[in-house]
C-alpha cells in the first residue's frame, strides 16, 4: 500500500480518487449471498463456528476440558500482567487481580478454541499445525521436526492457547470438518457448495475467475496514484516528471509536504509505501523515506529537508 507514479496518456481524464475500473470485478459477475448460510458452514459447522468463539452457548465438559477459574495459574498470570499494564483502569492488590482473573475465565469458558480434547489437537498435528510442540526452531536450520514424533496434550495445546496469541482461523477450520467428519455430519452448506454465494446464471461463477484486472492505458503524462485501495490516480496528469515533483510540493499538500529535490527522486524511483518508521525522525511519508533515506548513503545529517505528516522532524 502506498503511492506510485503511473505514465497515462496527456488526455487521461479518469476522476481522482475513484478507483480505475479496470481493477474492480464488474458488479454481473458477483455473485448473490447464499440464502441458506452467511459463510459456507452447514448449519451444524456454523454451530460449531459460533461455539469456537464464544458466539454460541458452550460447557467445557462437552469436550472434556476442565473448565478454567481465577486462580488457575496461566489466568492468574495473565490478570496479573493486566493489572500491572493498565493499574488505573483495573484497579491494583489482589482484589483488582482476582477480579480480573474471573472475568478472564468467564470468558475463556464460552469457547471452544480454548478447550480442546485430545481428537482435536491430533487433527491439527496432522494436518501440520501446532508447529511449537511438534518441531523446533532455530536460526540456522529453521523448523525441524522432532525425532520421535510428539503430539501434546490437549491440556497443554489449550494452556498455550490462551498464553499465547492462540488459534488462528486455520486451526478453526481444521477442527471443525475433523469434528464433522468423526460425527458423519456434512460441514458444508448444501445450497452454495461451501462459497457462501450462489451464482445468479449458470457459468457466472467461470467468469469471475476468468476475469482479469487490466491496467489504464499507457502514455506520456506523469500521475502519481494510491495504491491503498485498488489503485487510484491522486493528482492530474503532468506533461513532464519536473511538473508532477512540483505539484509535490504545493502548500496544500503540506500532509506529505517535500522538498524539490527529494520529491524528484520519488518520482524517480516511481513507487512508495504509504509511511515508514525511521529511528530518530518518526512515521515518515513513502515519498519522503524514497527521496531521502532509500539509500543509507543519501541520509542528511539532520533531515532538514524532510517532512513527518506535515510536521518537521524531531
Amino acid at each position: 500500500m502506498g503511492r506510485e507514479v503511473r505514465r497515462v496518456p496527456l488526455d487521461f481524464d479518469w476522476p481522482l480518487n475513484r478507483v480505475w475500473s479496470g481493477y474492480l470485478m464488474p458488479d454481473e459477475l458477483r455473485e448473490d449471498p447464499c440464502p441458506d448460510c452467511e459463510s459456507g458452514w452447514s448449519p451444524h459447522a456454523q454451530h460449531l463456528y459460533d461455539q469456537w468463539y464464544g458466539k454460541a452457548p458452550f460447557d467445557p465438559a462437552s469436550t472434556g476440558s476442565t473448565p478454567l477459574r481465577h486462580e488457575t495459574p496461566v489466568v492468574r498470570a495473565l490478570a496479573e500482567r493486566n493489572i500491572q499494564h493498565a493499574p488505573s483502569y483495573y484497579g491494583s492488590g489482589e482484589y483488582a487481580i482476582v477480579r480480573e482473573a474471573r472475568r478472564l475465565a468467564d470468558m475463556w469458558n464460552t469457547q471452544w478454541g480454548h478447550h480442546l480434547c485430545q481428537a482435536d489437537v491430533d487433527a491439527l498435528v496432522t494436518d501440520g499445525r501446532l508447529m511449537d510442540f511438534t518441531h523446533t526452531w532455530t536460526r540456522e536450520t529453521g523448523w525441524r521436526k522432532i525425532e520421535p514424533p510428539v503430539t501434546p496434550t490437549a491440556a497443554a495445546v489449550n494452556e498455550w492457547s490462551i498464553g499465547t496469541l492462540g488459534h488462528d482461523s486455520i486451526n478453526a477450520h481444521i477442527v471443525i470438518r475433523a469434528r464433522c467428519e468423526r460425527e458423519g455430519i456434512d460441514d458444508t452448506c448444501p445450497t452454495c457448495q461451501g462459497h457462501a454465494t450462489v451464482e445468479t446464471y449458470p457459468g457466472q461463477r467461470a467468469e469471475a475467475e476468468a476475469w482479469e484486472r487490466t491496467d489504464p492505458p499507457d502514455g506520456d503524462g506523469w500521475q502519481l496514484w494510491e495504491t491503498v485501495s485498488e489503485g487510484s490516480p491522486v493528482s492530474s496528469v503532468f506533461a513532464t516528471a519536473d511538473e508532477l515533483a512540483e505539484w509535490m510540493t504545493l502548500p496544500e499538500r503540506a500532509e506529505r509536504r517535500l522538498s524539490l529535490d527529494v520529491a524528484r527522486r520519488f518520482v524517480a524511483d516511481g513507487w512508495a509505501p504509504t509511511f515508514v518508521g525511521v529511528p530518530g525522525i518518526g512515521l515518515l511519508s513513502g515519498e519522503a523515506f524514497i527521496g531521502g533515506f532509500a539509500d543509507p548513503a543519501a541520509v542528511p545529517d539532520d533531515a532538514s529537508d524532510l517532512t513527518v505528516d506535515g510536521e518537521e522532524p524531531a
